[in-house]
């Protein structure tokens, strides 16, 4: 039989206030208040805060106070992955980001869903993975829901919500975000 956590991480339904997953939330909580309050730079101290509380980076991980997360070991970074002051990562399924990628301020990564059956939404939750690949840019105030996938090379506008997948090498804006071209080719001229 399954665990709540190995539930919760798999996408089926489970219960979060179960005793391991609030003691690692707890866990987490404690290190981001080391993080966003006691350090508040990226110093020594700050840097072995963020190496326990995500384990699973590359080189050049960087993350600019405050910051917050539901687990942290969920999230799994390439190298030169920079997060920008404010970003939220809601971790209870795993976190793919490739390398050489960048969060500008306010960026929130949700794979937390709920049942939308109200008696179900009670007791249970469930989380759906999310991907980023490599050389993406993420603008400000952007949100990016449970499941999604986003490829290689694009750039996600300032205040886009990001409901699906979005293809490799594109510019997507907009709530819902869609696609308006891809990148490195030339825009249609409206002539």
């Amino acid at each position: 039989m399954k665990t709540e956590k190995e539930k919760m991480i798999s996408g089926e339904y489970y219960i979060a206030t179960d005793p391991v997953l609030i003691k690692e939330r707890r866990k987490a909580k404690n290190l981001l208040h080391r993080l966003n309050v006691t350090e508040y730079r990226l110093t020594k101290k700050a840097k072995e805060i963020i190496a326990e509380l995500i384990p699973n980076t590359g080189k050049g991980f960087y993350i600019e106070p405050p910051f917050h997360c539901d687990y942290g070991y969920n999230i799994f970074c390439g190298d030169n992955v920079y997060f920008n002051v404010n970003c939220v990562v809601l971790d209870c399924a795993p976190v793919h980001i490739g390398s050489n990628v960048f969060f500008a301020p306010n960026v929130q990564i949700y794979t937390a869903t709920h049942p939308l059956d109200a008696e179900l939404r009670k007791t249970l939750e469930n989380a759906l993975p999310i991907t980023i690949g490599d050389d993406c840019w993420i603008g400000g105030n952007t949100v990016i829901c449970p499941g999604v996938t986003i490829g290689k090379g694009c750039v996600i506008g300032a205040g886009s919500v990001v409901t699906k997948n979005i293809p490799d090498n594109s510019l997507a804006v907009g709530n819902p975000a869609k696609i308006i071209r891809k990148l490195n080719q030339e825009p249609e001229s409206k002539s």
